[in-house]
């Protein structure tokens, strides 16, 4: 592939992972078959007669389906750590990377009884291995704002591989991880890819330090925009809290069209939007023509009105999505969800005050301020409006309503009769909602076997709790009315 990447004078994959994922993400179906991508399977759902894991893999084979030919089954955890450290050894010698090996419980009956822990399964484990580590050196440490204004230290480096991959940057997230690890510009550096993907810097060879070195400092000014910096007591972070700053109106853009999940506006794309003065703020994006589209760069006739038609799709959206698309500060998708359960639209979020917040189970003081702060501003209701004027329809979830409406659960520990996935999907069938911490909001606790620190913090709090046979008793229908 990068041979004929380079006979087009085309830029080359840095490894096989990056080609993989340019193949998928491709809108040109024939230029992803082109790619020659491949894969092994490992699951079969339902697995029909299948009774563990082996005989799922087993009859994949024999339906035609690629599976790895190095899997074993062994009969204690000895023999597992033995197959372990034999591939951590031998794992260069594959045709394609890993960077570990995935353990699971054999029989289905008991991965059923196990269950899963939120998305994880119980009955499974990824084992990484250690990460490959190089020696470079430092050219430089440069600061890049986010779109919350967040000023990130990265540090350029000499290239060097590192598994497959040219590795040319480190981020050093933030101020105090600078001074703590003690990095200059200049140092020779320890770095690897934690997780065999982010790189990063593991430690300094002082030794090799040139008597010449100082410490390295935050600048004052954003690099961008020139503004003061800031550093709140308490925080990490340092700020560019200019709402202005170009860096930081890109970053919103590209929040915004990742959370409406908008294909085709690329960095480069939204780079050029801007520069030009075709967009403002993320509402100029849904008054976007094709003519205006064909004077960028990349765009021909076909692909400026698939971009036009993407952008027109993304306006039928979910509530949830719309929440996280605002980019408020601390509000990810779990917490946009919160809200958007809580509240149902966007007026009743808007018109919100700081008790009505902090009566959602789940959401703190520092949520609660910075979601009502982001209300209060005149800019954020103008972009709101205007997005809502551009034709942005927000769908109405579909309300639950039953017995357990307004009240919310936790669950600790294992029950036995209820994986946890399901446990919390019944409990939101009857209206109800699953908490994920205790506090004073919680109205009942569901214990199972082996239960965590929540159980004593609802004891402290006479939270009531529930037994597992309590709370089956619970979900039904006639028991359930007479216990609430």
């Amino acid at each position: 592939l990068n041979a004929e990447l380079a006979a087009e004078g085309k830029p080359l994959f840095a490894n096989p992972r990056n080609a993989a994922a340019g193949a998928v993400r491709q809108l040109d179906p024939r230029i992803t078959a082109r790619r020659r991508l491949d894969t092994f399977i490992y699951a079969l759902d339902p697995p029909g007669g299948a009774r563990s894991q082996e005989q799922i893999l087993n009859r994949l084979a024999e339906m035609g389906f690629h599976v790895n030919t190095n899997r074993r089954t062994h009969p204690d955890i000895d023999a597992v750590i033995g197959f372990l450290d034999a591939w951590q050894e031998k794992r260069h010698e594959l045709d394609y990377g890993i960077d570990g090996i995935v353990i699971k419980v054999n029989d289905l009956g008991q991965q059923a009884e196990l269950g899963f822990v939120s998305r994880s399964p119980r009955w499974a484990l990824a084992f990484k291995f250690p990460p490959e580590q190089a020696e470079t050196i430092v050219d430089d440490i440069k600061v890049y704002v986010g779109r919350t204004g967040a000023i990130t230290p990265v540090a350029w480096l000499t290239p060097v591989q590192i598994g497959g991959t040219t590795v040319s940057r480190a981020t050093l997230h933030n101020e105090d991880e600078v001074a703590r690890k003690d990095v200059r510009p200049g140092d020779h550096v320890i770095i690897q890819r934690a997780g065999d993907v982010i790189p990063e810097v593991v430690r300094v060879l002082t030794e090799k330090r040139s008597p010449s070195s100082r410490p390295w400092h935050m600048p004052k000014k954003c690099p961008e925009c020139g503004t003061d910096l800031v550093r709140e007591p308490g925080e990490a972070a340092t700020r560019c809290i200019n709402p202005t700053c170009p860096a930081q109106v890109l970053e919103h853009f590209r929040h915004f069209v990742g959370s409406l999940d908008i294909e085709g506006l690329g960095y480069a794309t939204l780079q050029q939007l801007i520069d030009r003065k075709l967009v403002r703020d993320p509402a100029d994006l849904y008054h976007l023509t094709k003519e205006q589209l064909l004077t960028l760069d990349g765009f021909a006739d076909r692909s400026a009105q698939n971009l036009v038609d993407r952008i027109a799709a993304s306006k039928s959206t979910t509530f949830l999505r719309f929440l996280s698309a605002l980019a408020i500060n601390h509000v990810g998708w779990t917490m946009a969800g919160l809200l958007a359960d809580h509240f149902g639209t966007i007026d009743r979020l808007e018109a919100a005050g700081l008790d009505d917040l902090l009566a959602i189970g789940g959401v703190g003081p520092t949520v609660a301020e910075d979601v009502h702060e982001y209300f209060q501003r005149p800019e954020s209701r103008r972009l709101i409006g205007r997005l809502l004027e551009a034709g942005i329809e927000i769908k109405q979830p579909e309300r639950r309503e039953g017995p357990l409406s307004g009240k919310t659960l936790v669950l600790t520990g294992t029950l036995s009769s209820l994986t946890r996935g399901e446990a919390e999907e019944r409990i939101k069938a009857l209206g109800g909602a699953v908490g994920s911490g205790v506090s004073k909001k919680t109205d009942y606790l569901v214990v199972g076997t082996d239960p965590g620190s929540k159980l004593e913090k609802a004891q402290r709090l006479k939270i009531p709790i529930l037994d597992e046979t309590a709370f089956l008793a619970l979900l039904k229908d006639d028991g359930m009315k007479a216990s609430i």
